[in-house]
């Protein structure tokens, strides 16, 4: 183990030196927000950096130094920020007069939830805001249309900040098994059950022990929260068979894998079909839309004419009219790309990912990404973590493996490889984020530059 706590004294140090607008900035953001800022994934140590423009693969620091970014508005920007072909899109519906807000019907959601029926395979379709209340909402069906109350959830998988799903996401000493927060019901121990990612075995035995009791098996196909490693087929097919042995639904959250790795839910490339699926993020052009989507016996429990109905209401922003133009944008365009675009952002995620670990291994760190596994996914990816085990034969095969620091040095990625890139001009999370498809070849090379220079400075540390 590194003595990263001395290190990032000086990575700090630099850091607070190089970005001296947005340290005051943030002092002042303080007074009147609390921590600063409106999401906790914003956050970080000494502070977060403030922008003050956007485009492509990069953001503009409020002192003026341009920065490469990974984060990708929380891994949205598939296209990079600001795309031409939604801003085009947003200006011509303000330019004709419509776009904000009515609350009354049109029919450019209608389009919207069409095209993401089709490209999905769903029966039906609900929009609402954000990721957090499309898996919300998505448990709650399951558990009226069950009559169960037990939600199964896998170790390190983040819905949002779901009530029903706030288990597990965190690492403890003892692992996944704390709720994630004050607030909550005393029900919450009880009814959310957690399961290692990627464990069979495990996931087979919790159904044999609670699979009368449990409504639904929810999972992130690649959680963003525990390494991006996609699910391998056999866990996938696991899931889908267990599921419906035991009169449970399957919720896909796809919040982050949807239309990332095809122009659709990754779950089209492992052959399974969820009875719900959550969609957001890159559904949204940039704009905030989500949805659940599937078999329409399930989502009809959120309708009028149902008894004891789901209310599932969404939101006063519900299909917001700029979102679900927004959102048809880039859809389309995803669509229309997909035989081209989808392989470029793999052959990007692959190169990167592999010289990163070159790179490391040239200074004599051991390093390791995941984010990709050609026998989950063939296609290949755009997401990635970069890993510091501590050994060499070490299996990263689920969120316990990177984030426990007896395997995975995790202070040395989470916070020194995100200061000491910054410091060289690149933003990343849990050590590299999202590519989009703006990261041009100059880009990449230019952020391999700046993990060389890490890597150079770490290996002077010792």
């Amino acid at each position: 183990m590194r003595d990263v706590e001395t290190f990032l004294k000086h990575l700090y140090q630099e850091y607070e030196d190089q970005y001296p607008r947005s340290r005051a900035a943030h002092e002042e953001a303080k007074r009147l927000l609390v921590d600063g800022v409106s999401h906790g994934a914003r956050l970080f140590a000494p502070f977060p950096f403030r922008i003050t423009a956007a485009r492509g693969p990069y953001v503009k620091e409020l002192g003026g130094a341009q920065i490469i970014d990974y984060w990708q508005g929380h891994y949205a920007n598939i296209l990079g920020h600001n795309p031409p072909v939604i801003v085009e899109a947003l200006q011509a519906e303000l330019e004709r007069g419509f776009g904000l807000q009515t609350g009354i019907p049109d029919e450019g959601q209608t389009a919207f939830a069409a095209t993401l029926a089709k490209a999905t395979g769903a029966e039906k379709v609900r929009l609402t805001t954000s990721g957090t209340l499309a898996t919300m909402y998505a448990i709650m069906l399951a558990r009226a249309f069950t009559g169960r109350n037990a939600v199964l959830k896998v170790g390190g998988g983040w819905h949002g900040a779901n009530p029903l799903a706030l288990k597990g996401v965190a690492r403890t000493a003892e692992g996944f098994t704390a709720v994630d927060s004050t607030g909550l019901p005393k029900s919450a121990e009880e009814e959310i059950l957690v399961t290692r990612f990627n464990d069979v075995e495990a996931l087979e035995e919790v159904f044999r022990r609670r699979g009368e009791e449990i409504a639904c098996f929810i999972f992130e196909p690649c959680p963003g929260g525990g390494g991006f490693i996609p699910a391998t087929k056999a866990f996938m097919g696991a899931a889908r068979e267990l599921t419906r042995r035991y009169g449970a639904l399957l919720i896909l959250d796809e919040v982050i894998t949807g239309f990332r790795f095809c122009a659709s839910g990754v779950q089209r490339l492992y052959g399974v079909q969820a009875d719900l699926s959550t969609f957001g993020k890159i559904i949204g052009g940039g704009m905030p839309v989500s949805a659940v989507v599937g078999r329409a016996d399930v989502l009809e429990r959120a309708s009028e004419s149902v008894p004891k109905r789901v209310w599932f209401n969404g939101g006063t922003f519900a299909a917001h009219p700029l979102s679900v133009r927004a959102g048809q944008a880039m859809l389309d365009y995803l669509i229309a790309h997909e035989d081209t675009l989808y392989p470029a952002l793999a052959a990007k995620g692959d190169w990167l990912r592999r010289n990163i670990e070159r790179v490391f291994a040239d200074r004599g760190i051991l390093a390791r990404c995941t984010g990709d596994d050609a026998e989950a996914i063939p296609a290949g990816g755009s997401l990635g973590w970069v890993n510091f085990p501590l050994r060499e034969d070490v299996p990263l095969t689920a969120p316990e493996d990177v984030t426990d620091p007896s395997v995975c040095d995790v202070a040395l990625r989470e916070k020194a490889l995100k200061i000491g890139l910054l410091l060289e001009g690149v933003n990343v999370v849990h050590g590299l984020g999202a590519i989009s498809l703006e990261h041009s070849e100059e880009v990449l090379a230019r952020t391999l530059e700046a993990y060389d220079a890490f890597a150079k400075r770490l290996s002077r540390e010792g």
